[in-house]
């Protein structure tokens, strides 16, 4: 049965987006320093919220990468602020002109950055994602429509009751931002493509596949993050070692976890009895492969689907490989298209890895826990999309923008040109 009050909340945001798009930079940023404030003052009710879904979850036999995402504590609170004050220092996205084009004299063509308007946002148990993507669509000067996952219901309330709160504070629109609670409005929403410009789900690949399939609104899909390191043969073994543990435990639920480390198989007996020493100090289960198995008996089994799996926990599938095309090949047929890293001195072997991996994140020497819209600057993310199109990666501020084109002119019309009165020149002007 639908819900009317679903209806009403995806009209008034698309009536806010309007007002949202021509918010200055100066009233964006008061409201975010308004967010923080009612974040800070409501500290307390928050962290009871959430100690009662985590005591909900445990009862309801959540497993343990899912209470992990679950946490909201003082820590969490002061790095969702500190990500809020990081927007804050962002230049102002809407309104840059991109492109500037004399067409004829007196008629010039502008391309001007514009927000995307209402943002559909569907995401998993964390609860400061919901800060973090909120406060993106404010300075992006979207609408947001959100929905968390239900272990975290009464946390997520009161977030974003404390979000609007501290907007609504500096006057931005009522119904910008709206808290969605059951299933059965997350139906609605995607069949209100009149309403909602962007669904943007965070979750499994069935689950964005279900969303796609059951929505004409266009979907920026992040799915499962299978993500890989691959240790060459021209890798520093104690650089291997410390990116391929940092990768996996440094902390495991999450999408940019590595959850398979590849060894080129001629440095496999000097890399894997260091890497498993410091994967076990870690604390990290280790499933392998039979040359490894081989190597080091004792080892767990690696079967086929481990090669598929998003572990998002201390457990690591371990594979030998014969050379760099193999590793790539692997990466491409096993990866999600997520973040996938290569351990290498040889900028020869670096270089084809990056250019042939298809990935929306390709590093070299270093972490696949790199991969955080916060940790690239671009202050946050709603997300990181495995997809090709509009945007790719860890999705800041300007995967929530599109563009218009604006002409202005002194009265040209078609016919002078198409009877060939008047031509054009198509000259490019200077956009700083």
């Amino acid at each position: 049965m639908n819900n009317p009050k679903m209806y009403e909340a995806a009209r008034n945001a698309r009536k806010a987006a309007v007002d949202m798009a021509v918010l200055t930079g100066e009233q964006k940023n008061r409201a975010l320093a308004g967010i923080i404030a009612v974040l800070q003052e409501n500290a307390q009710t928050i962290f009871d919220a959430n100690t009662r879904d985590i005591a909900q979850a445990q009862k309801d036999g959540v497993p343990a990468p899912l209470l992990k995402r679950l946490v909201f504590d003082a820590k969490k609170l002061d790095g969702a602020i500190h990500g809020i004050r990081a927007l804050i220092g962002l230049d102002e996205p809407v309104g840059r002109l991109q492109l500037a084009t004399e067409l004829d004299e007196g008629l010039e063509l502008h391309r001007i950055s514009c927000p995307i308007g209402v943002i559909g946002m569907i995401f998993e148990s964390r609860p400061d994602a919901l800060v973090q993507i909120s406060t993106l669509c404010l300075k992006s000067g979207n609408s947001v429509l959100l929905k968390g996952g239900r272990e975290a219901l009464e946390t997520n309330r009161v977030l974003a009751s404390c979000i609007a709160e501290g907007a609504a504070r500096e006057g931005l629109p009522e119904g910008w931002i709206y808290n969605i609670e059951s299933r059965e409005e997350v139906a609605q929403m995607l069949s209100m493509d009149n309403e909602i410009d962007l669904l943007v789900p965070r979750g499994s690949n069935e689950f964005v596949r279900y969303i796609m399939d059951n929505s004409r609104i266009p979907v920026m899909g992040h799915a499962d993050g299978i993500c890989h390191t691959y240790i060459h043969a021209s890798a520093d073994p104690g650089i291997a070692v410390r990116v391929a543990v940092d990768g996996k435990a440094q902390y495991v639920a999450v999408c940019n976890a590595t959850e398979t480390i590849l060894i080129d198989r001629s440095v496999v007996k000097i890399i894997l009895p260091l890497l498993v020493n410091a994967l076990e100090a870690a604390g990290v289960r280790i499933k392998a492969c039979a040359v490894c198995r081989e190597l080091i008996p004792g080892l767990e089994e690696a079967v086929e689907e481990d090669w598929s799996t998003e572990y998002l926990d201390l457990i690591v599938s371990v594979k030998a490989v014969e050379g760099l095309e193999e590793a790539v090949d692997h990466i491409n047929r096993y990866g999600s298209g997520h973040t996938d890293a290569i351990v290498a001195s040889d900028t020869t072997a670096s270089d084809f890895f990056t250019s042939r991996v298809d990935s929306a994140n390709v590093f070299v020497n270093c972490s696949t826990r790199f991969s955080d819209g916060f940790r690239y600057g671009f202050g946050a993310e709603v997300g990181i999309s495995t997809g090709k199109l509009h945007a790719r990666g860890p999705v800041g501020l300007e995967g929530l923008l599109t563009y218009k084109y604006k002409l202005t002119g002194t009265g040209q019309i078609v016919a002078d040109y198409a009877s060939g009165k008047k031509h054009f020149t198509h000259r490019k002007l200077d956009i700083n």
